[in-house]
């Protein structure tokens, strides 16, 4: 079977890299090893879609951790704006949350799947339970894509989007990194992005469940001066460690090479230490005769109450009225620098999106060709990409998709 176009993937890169490819009129191909189409984005946004943010261009990129540059050709070429209009157009209704999150009105993400398998199976041959297990060319430029079952597949052109290693279990396997190693690619070494952390601390298990709203995290790496990563936002502990959009984002700044990562939360970000001393003091005034430990209600969630105290190293039973100006100090500090040591990543099967891939450098920003090799295209997480949490990394998948697949079909016409 011959087509101009084969895509191996039917993630949210690799329909739209068809849905792209089909609607300039060339004859496509759509690969997928599982089922049904878009196994992962069914689950993303917690199975709500965060499909986009409703922001600018310049501020997507601005949210792209790496290789951000190499991404400002697609996201123009396929906008944000572009996004919404496409899902509105096919029926769904949408709606912006808070942080300029994009979501199905329906909070459905199969309403997002439906909509582009109805265009897939509008404007493409679909071959389901079909995992490719290699990609070749011959003499005269025409790819084979070989599977375990069934005849080989041949097209003018290959986009591979079969995405990263996040999410085994829907499919994302790393097959894409071998399909572009045999075309001479190299492949920035893939690990976790947008993952809950691990944590050393062994009283983090006593804060298990809690959530804390408006605290600033900065995320430090061994020796090295200064934070990698800081922002203020929402935590949530876990028996692990933590979760939550800060301990995501900080991921982001993580590699496994490295175990030498710690964390400082300012639980008070909003008063400075002498304005929270200050506090402690108008707290204090009210409790002169109780116990330390029933003197922080007002200040402290209740599940923290016990840490904060462990850690300030006043004892429990102290009566408010003796604490000392030096202790009082040790209690702002703590509250200001709570520290969490020890910090790794979870494992893929946890993570979001994958950090690494098909290096940037061998690829054209402005077509999503391959530098090595002529009719072969990448889309979405396969590539050396990936971004913080509110949409972009789906953005991402979009922009992508449909400039390989928008080009693919130029060439072909070309030709």
């Amino acid at each position: 079977m011959m087509f101009d176009i084969v895509v191996i993937g039917a993630g949210p890169a690799g329909c739209m890299a068809a849905i792209s490819a089909a609607s300039s009129g060339c004859s496509v191909a759509v690969l997928e090893r599982n089922s049904k189409i878009g196994r992962k984005l069914i689950i993303t946004g917690k199975g709500r879609c965060n499909l986009t943010n409703n922001t600018g261009n310049e501020d997507i990129i601005c949210h792209v951790v790496r290789n951000p540059r190499f991404l400002y050709s697609c996201v123009n070429a396929f906008s944000p704006a572009d996004v919404m209009s496409f899902f509105e157009g096919k029926g769904v209704r949408l709606k912006t949350e808070r942080g300029k999150r994009v979501f199905p009105a329906s909070d459905r993400s199969e309403d997002i799947v439906d909509a582009l398998y109805e265009e897939i199976k509008k404007k493409t041959e679909l071959f389901l339970n079909f995992r490719a297990t290699s990609v070749t060319v011959d003499e005269n430029g025409v790819f084979c894509i070989e599977s375990a079952t069934g005849k080989p597949i041949k097209a003018s052109s290959v986009i591979i989007a079969t995405g990263g290693i996040t999410y085994p279990s829907t499919g994302s396997t790393g097959d894409g990194y071998a399909f572009a190693e045999s075309f001479g690619h190299n492949i920035v070494c893939p690990s976790p992005s947008l993952v809950p952390l691990n944590c050393a601390d062994e009283d983090i298990i006593r804060l298990q469940g809690l959530t804390l709203k408006n605290v600033s995290l900065s995320l430090f790496e061994g020796e090295r001066s200064g934070a990698v990563y800081g922002d203020i936002g929402e935590l949530l502990f876990t028996h692990f460690g933590i979760s939550g959009p800060l301990a995501l984002s900080a991921s982001c700044h993580m590699t496994v090479r490295s175990a030498d990562y710690f964390a400082v939360v300012d639980l008070k970000p909003g008063l400075a230490a002498e304005e929270l001393d200050c506090r402690v003091l108008r707290d204090f005034a009210g409790a002169k005769n109780k116990n330390f430990s029933n003197a922080l209600f007002a200040l402290l969630p209740v599940k923290m109450i016990p840490v904060v105290i462990d850690r300030s190293g006043i004892p429990p039973e102290t009566k408010v009225n003796s604490i000392s100006r030096a202790q009082r100090m040790r209690l702002v500090d703590t509250i200001k620098n709570f520290r969490l040591s020890g910090l790794s990543l979870r494992g893929p099967e946890e993570a979001v999106v994958t950090r690494g891939g098909i290096n940037v450098r061998e690829i054209d920003p402005g077509t999503m060709e391959s530098k090595l090799m002529p009719g072969l295209y990448f889309a979405g997480e396969v590539i050396d990409c990936d971004a913080y949490t509110g949409g972009y990394n789906l953005q991402i998948a979009f922009s992508t998709g449909f400039m390989a697949g928008l080009h693919a079909a130029k060439n072909k016409r070309i030709k």
